[in-house]
């Protein structure tokens, strides 16, 4: 699991880079997943949006309105760790 949790973890923080950095006022690196939307002008719907496509895309799960919601209010190592369970849910399904 270790493994798998450093993978996620490494893919996760490299979507996080690429849309982080298109936000002025993400100029830091905190690690938190809301840093993906603008602050500014946040969406009213996160689910479906570019980071979530990313994130399902790449790690083959689905991420409904609810775990949005979670997601958008953690950090990093929590939503890899996140990724790694619902992986496992899913693929039990």
């Amino acid at each position: 699991m270790t493994d798998d949790y450093a993978n996620v973890y490494e893919t996760l923080h490299l979507i996080y880079q690429k849309h982080r950095r298109q936000y002025l006022e993400h100029d830091d690196d905190s690690k938190q997943m809301c840093c993906m939307w603008s602050t500014n002008d946040p969406p009213d719907i996160i689910e479906g949006t570019p980071p979530f496509d990313d994130i399902e895309d790449a790690f083959g799960i689905t991420v409904d309105d609810d775990a949005a919601m979670e997601f958008f209010d953690m950090h990093l190592d929590e939503a890899a760790r996140k990724i790694v369970d619902m992986r496992m849910e899913q693929c039990h399904q």
